[in-house]
């Protein structure tokens, strides 16, 4: 009997400590990444730009509160990037989670970013699913710039911003017509990377998230789920096709449960200019 209570102990203890670690994972200063992209319709004499993509902030207690958020926002400026792009899913629908703050006061923080080419973003599905008017207007009070379907031009980018696939909001034969009609280089943003395969090749980068990189990837069997039509082929990090390039960020927060296990939160930094010849 003493035996089988010290082997129920020492589970629990197990049980409880690899809770602690993937909390600890969820809540983890984000890794800043690194790349530089070279678009060989870089304007002649244009200085490159720093981008910085965020995505996934999934604002809610326990894994990302206002004063998490406030200390990313931070870091971020501590990069001094040119432009700062956030490719969607600001609040969170988890199973488990503390009561949450609404849109205005978990996103605040946002209204901190600086960059002189200012921050833009679009919709991911959980901003669909969630109180979308209160989050736009969070948005708008923070300066966010918000693309539905649409694109513009910022310094010598045009930057396309594809509205949700996931939840079927996406347009992507007008915004590509768009994009495509519009100077280079383009780049798109899009909160779910299935939209990468359907780009022309006139859009050169196309930066996403959704995935949190599997958030739950496990020795031996790798990702619990990647939220991806196209399983771990556009799952994390830099992926390279047919000429153009898909960058994926793991994100900030978390989805469904606040725990990250083998797919710490990230942000990244990719400078953008010529390509080399």
């Amino acid at each position: 009997m003493r035996v089988i209570k010290r082997f129920g102990l020492a589970v629990l203890a197990l049980a409880l400590a690899l809770l602690g670690y993937g909390v600890v994972g969820a809540m983890a200063d984000p890794i800043v990444r690194h790349a530089t992209i070279g678009f060989p319709d870089w304007p002649s004499g244009a200085a490159p730009l720093r981008v910085a993509l965020l995505s996934d902030i999934h604002a809610s207690r326990p894994d990302l509160s206002p004063a998490r958020l406030a200390r990313i926002v931070a870091q971020v400026n501590a990069l001094r990037p040119d432009l700062i792009v956030i490719t969607g899913d600001f609040m969170s629908t988890k199973s488990i989670a503390l009561p949450n703050n609404p849109p205005a006061k978990a996103l605040a923080p946002l209204a901190g970013l600086r960059a002189p080419l200012g921050a833009v973003t679009v919709f991911g599905n959980h901003d669909h699913w969630s109180k979308t008017a209160d989050i736009r207007a969070a948005l708008d009070a923070d300066h966010v710039r918000i693309l539905t379907n649409e694109a513009i031009r910022l310094g010598p980018l045009t930057i396309g911003g594809l509205d949700d696939l996931v939840t079927g909001h996406a347009r992507q034969a007008s915004l590509f017509a768009q994009m495509t009609a519009m100077p280079g280089p383009r780049l798109l943003l899009s909160h779910s990377p299935d939209a990468f395969p359907r780009t022309p090749e006139a859009i050169a980068l196309t930066l996403a998230g959704h995935t949190h990189c599997g958030q739950i990837r496990l020795p031996l069997i790798g990702p619990l789920a990647t939220g991806s039509l196209y399983g771990e082929r556009y799952l994390c990090g830099l992926v390279q096709e047919k000429g153009r390039t898909l960058i994926v960020s793991a994100g900030l927060g978390t989805s469904i449960v606040p725990l990250r296990y083998g797919a710490r939160p990230d942000l990244w930094l990719i400078t953008l200019g010529p390509a080399e010849r």
